[in-house]
């Protein structure tokens, strides 16, 4: 592997761009708990080393190369986003008539919200078609191509897993921390509009996404 410090700085960039996984952590972390924004990006780091192991045996190439597979992931990830983003409006309905106490209960009712933070991570990210074109795309510019490319992709694939999950875990603990404020709600209702709007955005964004 070469240029290790420009590959690091460059997935410190790429993965503090806000994307359909700081979406599904923001929402999760405000609407659950801490707990559940956390087990939201377990799920999307499972999500990116099933990536990892696609790029390093070869399948990511197969899914960018095939149009018929890379349409139907992009479809399926593109409704399963509008679906979120449907979703998280229509709950704006129970957000503004629930009083603080009754919404503070609900937001507690963890064991089938957990899993279903987990979910929603996991499968935001595997049916995302976008990320096997970046493995193949990005991770390539730092691979000596003199040598064997197993060991740099997984490598680099697992360094982007830890440095997104490192990144998604402050950002998790920081929005906790200010969750008093974010809970209100008022202040709940607009950030779930906005959640909800940005969802279905790249949901649309991802439909219309070509294979390169």
């Amino acid at each position: 592997m070469v240029n290790l410090s420009v590959f690091l700085i460059m997935c410190i960039l790429l993965i503090i761009l806000p994307g359909p996984d700081t979406a599904i952590a923001t929402k999760n972390t405000l609407t659950v708990s801490r707990k559940g924004g956390l087990q939201t990006i377990i799920g999307c780091c499972c999500g990116l080393l099933i990536h990892t192991c696609a790029a390093v045996i070869g399948l990511s190439a197969i899914i960018v190369k095939s149009a018929y597979i890379f349409a139907i992931l992009k479809y399926v990830g593109a409704i399963y986003l509008c679906y979120l983003g449907i979703k998280t409006l229509w709950s704006l309905r129970t957000i503004r008539t629930q009083s603080p106490v009754i919404q503070d209960e609900a937001n507690i009712d963890h064991k089938y919200a957990q899993q279903s933070c987990f979910k929603q991570g996991f499968l935001t990210n595997i049916t995302n078609p976008k990320v096997a074109v970046f493995f193949l795309t990005f991770l390539p510019q730092f691979v000596d191509g003199k040598s064997g490319t197993f060991l740099p992709f997984l490598m680099m694939g697992l360094m982007y897993i830890a440095l997104t999950a490192l990144w998604f875990v402050f950002y998790v603990y920081l929005l906790d921390k200010i969750s008093a404020f974010m809970k209100k709600p008022t202040t709940k209702a607009v950030i779930e509009g906005l959640t909800g709007a940005v969802l279905i955005g790249f949901g649309i964004k991802l439909a219309f996404e070509k294979a390169h």
